[in-house]
This record gives structure tokens, sequence and C-alpha cells, in this order.
């Protein structure tokens, strides 16, 4: 009877082991884990958009007060030529006018003894060339006569300007005599400075 019970195991024996080989063989035969995985994707570089360049003439005019010691100036900008045609190649009018007052107003005179634009030419990358100061001499002695309600009114022209420019930066300078005394000779000389950012455009597609 032992003899019997042992070549009855045998066969059960020899199936599991063949099952157990088919077990390690499907295992053997499955795909690796990195295969079938989504690939990882490179995502596309982006620009920054540029930055607005600043035009105070945006609106076609700007008005600016400035205040120096008792006298308060009042300038209004503008340009006869639209924006879009301020392009480097081209020669922009730029006008000006200039009234003033004085606290207390006890009748002294205010005049205007110069008016000096000093440009710096620029784009994103810093300044370029540019072009001398913007002058205006008072012919008349000592000046011409500014306070409210006379005024003084002047275009100057800028020049054509690097073609890589897309800004023109102007300090304004205002060089005034206040009388002493409404009966005096003596003046009293003070300055206002205003600066003013235009627009470059580009120039137009051929």
């Amino acid at each position: 009877m032992h003899q019997r019970s042992t070549n009855s195991t045998l066969p059960r024996v020899l199936a599991l082991g063949v099952l157990a080989g088919g077990a390690l063989l499907l295992a053997g035969c499955s795909a690796p884990p990195w295969i079938g995985m989504p690939k990882s994707t490179a995502m596309p570089a982006t620009t920054a958009p540029a930055t607005p360049v600043q035009n105070d003439l945006a609106a076609g005019a700007a008005t600016r007060t400035i205040e120096v010691g008792a006298i308060t100036l009042t300038v209004d900008y503008w340009s006869t030529l639209s924006m879009d045609e301020w392009t480097a190649a081209a020669n922009k009018p730029l006008s000006f006018a200039v009234h003033a007052t004085v606290t207390p107003a006890d009748g002294q005179k205010i005049y205007l003894s110069r008016v000096t634009a000093t440009p710096v030419v620029a784009n994103a990358s810093g300044a370029l060339p540019s072009f001398e100061p913007l002058v205006d001499q008072a012919s008349v002695a000592p000046g011409y006569l500014v306070l409210d309600p006379y005024s003084f009114s002047q275009t100057f022209i800028v020049p054509p300007v690097d073609a890589e420019a897309d800004r023109l930066e102007l300090t304004m300078k205002y060089e005034l005599l206040q009388q002493s005394t409404p009966t005096s000779n003596d003046f009293a000389k003070q300055t206002a400075v205003d600066s003013l950012t235009i627009a470059i455009a580009p120039a137009p597609e051929r």
C-alpha cells in the first residue's frame, strides 16, 4: 500500500511543476514597466510680451503744471503730426504754449528768457546717438512776457533720429525772470524743468 501511494502522487508533483514553470514563463514574457509609459514632452518656450513705450502725447496733447518758488507755470504740449507718423525718419513738430501766475499777485511781471529741450533718443536697450538740444533764446530783454493772460508759444522741429529708436525723451527747461517789485528793473531768476516722453512710431511697411 505504501508503494501505491507513492506512485499516485508523482503526476501531481509533475503537474504542479509544469504549472509553476508556465507561470514563470508568462511572467518572463510580460512587457517591462517602462514600455508603454507616456513620454514627457518639452514645454514650448514663451517670450514675454514687449513693454509698451510710454507716450505722453498718446491723446494728442498734454498739459503740465510746474511750481517753482512763487511762480506756477502751465505748459500745453501738442503736435500737428499724428502720432503714427512720428517715425524715426520724419521731421516731427512739437508745439508748446507757456503762461504763468504768481502768488501773491502783487503786480510783478514774469518773463521767459530761454527755453531748452535736451533730447535723449533711446530704445529698450538704452540710449542711442542723439541730436543737439533745441533752444529758443528771447530776442528781447528781459524776455517774453508770460504772466497770465499773456503767453508764449513755439514749435520745435524734432529732426530724424536713429532708425532703431522707439522713444524720445525731452528735458524741457524754462528760464524765468520775476520782477522783485512791480516797478523794479531787478529780477529774480527761476528755472522750471519738465520731462516729456514721446513714442517713435515704427516705419510703415513697403
